[in-house]
């Protein structure tokens, strides 16, 4: 992939599939130690481990509309190719914690990209499951948790136009605050 915010959208979206009702995503970018961090948890129905060991090879896939599955196999071999690496921790009725980690100086680094959009997009196509949206650099980090929002907001779905700019701003803004930005 291009960006590794779409396999981060792959991955959350697995977690859908999966039935989770909570999605983490955390990234983690350091200058200072040369490391992209992404994490992806969850609470879903997680996997065994002969499960796990399935879903990295590209072979093998459980969609029915094609006979290879490439997300996640090209998950690890972005973070792998860059002398990073590469987990995915998950039990049967528990959820499941994928890590890809980075060195981001390494000449084979794929772009994170739109970072941002990818969380809104995930939370307009998702609005009952709950995300919670963590970015930390050497400058700082901030927390986008839905359930906070929905704490606020009532009754009011979080893939209205409005809770959607809203979200859209903050992350950019505090995007902006850690990566040094005006």
């Amino acid at each position: 992939m291009r960006e590794l915010s779409l396999n981060v959208m792959d991955v959350a979206q697995n977690s859908v599939r999966a039935e989770a009702t909570v999605v983490r995503i955390t990234v983690t970018e350091s200058d200072k130690d040369d490391r992209l961090t992404i994490e992806i948890a969850d609470n879903g129905c997680g996997m065994t481990q002969e499960q796990v060991q399935q879903v990295i090879d590209p072979f093998f896939t459980t969609r029915t509309t094609r006979k290879v599955g490439l997300g996640v196999p090209l998950f690890k071999l972005s973070a792998e190719q860059t002398g990073g690496s590469f987990d995915i921790q998950s039990e049967k009725g528990k959820g499941t914690v994928t890590t890809a980690t980075y060195v981001k100086s390494h000449v084979d680094m794929t772009p994170l990209g739109d970072i941002n959009s990818t969380v809104k997009i995930l939370i307009q196509c998702n609005p009952d499951i709950d995300f919670v949206y963590t970015c930390t650099t050497d400058n700082g980090s901030f927390t986008l948790d839905t359930r906070e929002l929905r704490e606020v907001l009532g009754d009011v779905s979080l893939d209205t136009p409005d809770v959607l700019e809203w979200i859209a701003d903050y992350l950019e803004e505090n995007t902006k605050s850690i990566y040094g930005g005006a």
